[in-house]
């Protein structure tokens, strides 16, 4: 009798073949779990090769292969196509007296193939992937405790495939779930700049409207500060947009548009020092936040000069911001501080990868925090 091992033998083979596609394994490297599970199938079976095999259309391809060099060979010569066609083991203990062989290329050809044990791996909804296999050159018998043992061990397999597909599914969902969070939190920006930039039109119409009054001119400076505050957004949310920025520009834009918002006019200095050194723009989205929170935190108790510098230091970056401010109160501690801000930025700089410490500035006579952080390609950080 002729084996029959064509993709059309089996019933409903295209919906096999979706299943084989849902469980992504093709083509997967080498693992250690399916490794195990054939070296321990040859030694309890006492052969010399063991197979997990995935049949695909034209193809017979090794998840693992147990004294086997071969990592795939065509369908129409592996036994694995037949033992997929059936719903328990396939045993052939002597290939060569066997009618379903006499004509396999394996079994007349070089390779001598005599025995071989398949155990189909079944999925949940009914489907046959491939096997979990063990050959040999030479005729064997089998007792049914090493069958048992095989489809035990063909089960576990089985098992670790669909934990495969769990997490797979699982980081799917939450990649999902967190585009959609940035979609929505992109939408919002959008909202936010878009009301920013329209209550901007309405004063400046209610100044033009007023004249060279005095009211004219406050509703106008009302509306400089506005629209300052629409490009400290836009600055600090700017990660969006683009994957790498040259950190000395960002943040020499960030404190002008700073230095706008807060009204500091000739009584206030915010000044940059920065490298021009490229970086994720999560990063520089999160140090415009951190400079944000300090600087403006420096001005309210009473600092009329703040510096803000970024250079290389060793293996990573130091990013400071100084002001000769009154100082920190005795026994500061960042991490027992119960303000929002602090809370902030200690969130900030945990996301950065970095460390935060302060310390008294001897030049401009207030605080110091220094923050050390080493550069990360973008998709390596977590989001904000």
């Amino acid at each position: 009798m002729k084996m029959n091992t064509s993709a059309e033998s089996a019933p409903n083979e295209s919906h096999r073949m979706n299943v084989v596609r849902r469980y992504a394994i093709l083509d997967t490297p080498p693992d250690g779990a399916f490794d195990r599970v054939t070296a321990i199938a040859a030694r309890l079976l006492g052969t010399s090769i063991a197979i997990v095999s995935i049949v695909d259309t034209d193809r017979i391809w090794f998840k693992s292969h147990h004294g086997l060099e071969a990592q795939q060979i065509p369908r129409n010569s592996g036994l694995c196509a037949s033992a997929i066609l059936q719903s328990g083991p396939w045993l052939v203990t002597d290939a060569r007296h066997d009618p379903r062989t006499l004509a396999n290329p394996l079994v007349a050809g070089e390779f001598g193939l005599q025995f071989y044990l398949g155990v189909p791996l079944h999925t949940h909804d009914g489907f046959n992937l491939g096997t979990l296999c063990v050959l040999d050159t030479q005729p064997r018998t089998v007792t049914q405790e090493q069958i048992d043992t095989l489809t035990d061990l063909a089960s576990v397999v089985m098992d670790q495939l669909e934990l495969r597909l769990s997490a797979m599914r699982s980081i799917a969902e939450k990649e999902a779930a967190l585009n959609h969070s940035h979609l929505m939190a992109e939408k919002i920006d959008h909202r936010v700049m878009n009301s920013l930039h329209l209550i901007v039109s309405m004063l400046s119409i209610q100044s033009a409207q007023l004249g060279g009054s005095e009211a004219a001119k406050e509703i106008s400076r009302a509306a400089t500060k506005i629209f300052a505050v629409a490009n400290v957004h836009q600055h600090i949310n700017v990660g969006k947009a683009a994957t790498t920025l040259d950190s000395a520009d960002y943040l020499v834009q960030l404190c002008a548009g700073l230095s706008t918002m807060l009204g500091c006019g000739d009584q206030v200095a915010i000044s940059v020092d920065a490298v021009p050194l490229t970086l994720a723009s999560e990063q520089l989205s999160r140090l415009g936040l951190i400079v944000n929170e300090l600087v403006t935190n420096a001005l309210k108790y009473g600092a009329s000069k703040v510096s803000v510098q970024l250079a290389p230091y060793e293996h990573q970056y130091c990013f400071t911001v100084s002001d000769n401010g009154s100082g920190l109160p005795a026994g500061f501690d960042v991490d027992k501080m119960s303000g929002l801000g602090m809370k902030v930025i200690t969130s900030l700089v945990r996301n950065l990868g970095g460390t935060l410490s302060h310390e008294r500035n001897a030049n401009l006579g207030g605080t110091t925090f220094q923050i050390l952080f080493t550069p990360m390609m973008s998709s390596r950080l977590p989001p904000i």
